[in-house]
């Protein structure tokens, strides 16, 4: 006999009973996979990058989404059974997984989810024991009962080959019998296609790797960005009537551009720097044409047409369980707090600004400068906090304009998630307008009265909100929510009552996987009661009530490319009967890159 195969009979005796228990699982794709880990609801990380963030389709491999899972869950194995071996400064062979919570196992007790009575103890025990062929998972489990693949086998018993390997360089094990042999060339001849086709994935994957890294933007940050193109025009009766409750529908079909550059930089791995850069955006205010702020798009410019720096935060965590969100410019609610709409918000959702989300309590009306906080108690409940202040008054020393005694807004969310399908939210804001600051209580939405329930006249108002996302199965998506306002015009006892409310349905993957379909209708922003009255000596009191109805439907090209058809009418414009519906449409790409 051949020293080599003298030195093979050395090193098997218990080896193949443990490789049997690996080809067991193999066969055995029927075996119940361990559940899931249970998904929360997390705060959007960016203002405006939040709908890059959660609508952004990451620049990918042209390797098959196929190919990249089995890739994955065969380097999981391998590092499961046999971890990498590395050299130390000394030369000394070391273990990549010693850096893991776990490192190597050295004994079958350290296996939590391994007992003695299990039938496959011996075999494992043998295998971690004697010859270190398994190392399990970081959390310190070997995950037995999880079904594997024939490529993860493979790379399982690939793994285990180069241990043997090592062992027959020593010569240190007792010998083992010519049909165990045997058993080890049939197992490496029945998957050799599979080893085949693993190590030359393998070898693609590094080369696109390499390729990746040496065109990469930066080290350190990210680049992300999106397009959009809108065609859209109002229609409707034009009134001529010069009453002030009136509205005058004067546009015509346009069309408008908006692109934007986020980088997203990364110092840590853990912290994230936002640099958003706004270009062409020339989208136009449909109220100053409609006669109705209602008409709004949700990506409006006010006519603003140059490029700009629209958003600088910075996010990095405390704790664990803590993060902070600190920021100069456009530090929104929305950047640090779930607004529980993703289903019909975003890049590619409805393109009026009243279905984004509840603006009474998560758009400050001004761009922001300050800090937020966010804590996670649990999968189940979240706590956020966040103050902001006009960011054009921020920097100002001068009284009533600086960052605690101008115009500012301070927020509170509690984020409950009873289960996985549903999230629930419940916030209270408190907002400050200094007099004649152009700013408004409702975000731009809402009628003329609730937007500035007293004029330019000094205000603070008490907004409570309550928001709510139910998942109710794969293809359907129930939110909405109800918004309260007290109002007071301040120094004095005259106060206003603001409500609005919208119920929305999300439609994911309608029709086509990746598409989406929604449908919105609500009350936007109105003054129910108010104290106050004009010049004129009538109260600012609106007295009737509209609806916005509004239908969508998001149609993905491609990864990158998305075209979304949107159509709504608002009912009684400003909330008054005397005007009539208005009736918007818009045509919208966007372009993902």
């Amino acid at each position: 006999m051949s020293k080599v195969s003298w030195n093979y009979l050395l090193v098997l005796p218990a080896f193949f009973s443990g490789l049997l228990v690996l080809f067991s699982a193999a066969s055995g794709s029927e075996i119940q996979r361990m559940p899931e880990p249970k998904s929360q609801a997390t705060p959007n990380v960016e203002n405006i990058s939040s709908s890059i963030a959660a609508e952004q389709n990451q620049t990918q491999l042209t390797q098959s989404v196929e190919d990249v899972q089995v890739t994955k869950n065969t380097q999981t194995l391998a590092n499961q059974i046999v971890p990498p071996q590395e050299k130390d400064q000394n030369g000394k062979q070391t273990s990549a997984n010693q850096t893991n919570s776990m490192g190597q196992v050295t004994s079958v007790s350290e296996l939590s989810d391994v007992q003695p009575t299990d039938w496959a103890f011996q075999a494992l025990q043998s295998l971690v024991e004697r010859y270190g062929c398994i190392a399990g998972y970081p959390s310190g489990d070997f995950r037995g009962n999880r079904a594997l693949t024939r490529y993860e086998f493979a790379a399982g018993l690939n793994a285990c080959l180069n241990r043997v390997n090592e062992l027959i360089a020593t010569s240190t094990e007792s010998l083992a019998t010519k049909e165990d042999l045997a058993t080890l060339e049939k197992l490496r001849e029945q998957f050799a296609s599979e080893l085949t086709t693993l190590r030359g994935r393998l070898d693609s994957l590094e080369v696109r790797n390499a390729e990746v890294e040496a065109n990469q933007f930066s080290t350190t940050t990210k680049l992300v960005g999106d397009a959009i193109f809108i065609v859209a025009d109002t229609f409707g009766d034009r009134p001529n009537s010069t009453a002030a409750d009136d509205t005058q529908d004067t546009t015509q079909t346009f069309l408008g551009y908006r692109a934007r550059l986020n980088f997203q930089t990364s110092f840590t791995g853990k912290d994230q720097l936002v640099t958003l850069i706004t270009a062409g955006n020339n989208i136009p205010n449909l109220g100053s044409s409609s006669g109705t702020q209602m008409t709004r798009f949700a990506f409006d410019s006010d006519g603003r047409s140059d490029t700009y720096l629209s958003q600088l935060t910075y996010r990095f965590p405390l704790s664990s369980k803590a993060t902070v969100w600190v920021g100069p410019r456009a530090l929104q609610p929305a950047v640090f707090t779930p607004t529980l709409n993703a289903a019909v918000g975003g890049i590619n959702g409805a393109v009026s600004r009243f279905a984004t989300f509840n603006h009474t309590v998560y758009r400050p009306g001004f761009d922001g400068a300050g800090l937020a906080f966010g804590y996670k108690f649990s999968n189940q409940l979240q706590l956020s906090l966040g103050y902001i202040a006009d960011n054009n008054q921020a920097p100002n020393p001068a009284s009533r304009n600086g960052l605690f005694n101008g115009t500012h807004l301070a927020l509170a969310q509690l984020t409950i998630s009873p289960s996985r399908k549903l999230d629930i939210g419940l916030t209270y804001t408190r907002k400050y307008y200094i007099g004649n600051s152009g700013f408004n209580l409702t975000g731009g939405t809402g009628s003329t009265f609730a937007r500035n329930p007293f004029e330019q006249n000094s205000t603070i108002s008490n907004n409570f909100g309550l928001e709510f996302n139910w998942r109710a199965s794969d293809r359907f998506t129930l939110g909405g929510w109800f918004g309260y306002t007290l109002a007071n015009r301040n120094d004095t006892d005259e106060d206003a009552t603001i409500i609005n409310a919208a119920l929305t349905f999300g439609f994911p993957d309608l029709f086509k996987k990746g598409n989406q379909g929604g449908f919105i209708v609500g009350v936007p922003p109105k003054v129910t009661s108010s104290d106050y009255r004009n010049r004129a000596g009538l109260l600012r009191e609106d007295p009737d009530t509209s609806l916005h109805i509004e239908a969508f439907y998001t149609y993905r090209v491609n990864d990158n490319i998305t075209i979304t058809p949107d159509f709504y009418i608002i009912t009684k414009p400003e909330h008054n009967g005397n005007n009539d519906p208005i009736w918007v449409g818009a045509l919208r790409t966007t372009f993902t890159f």
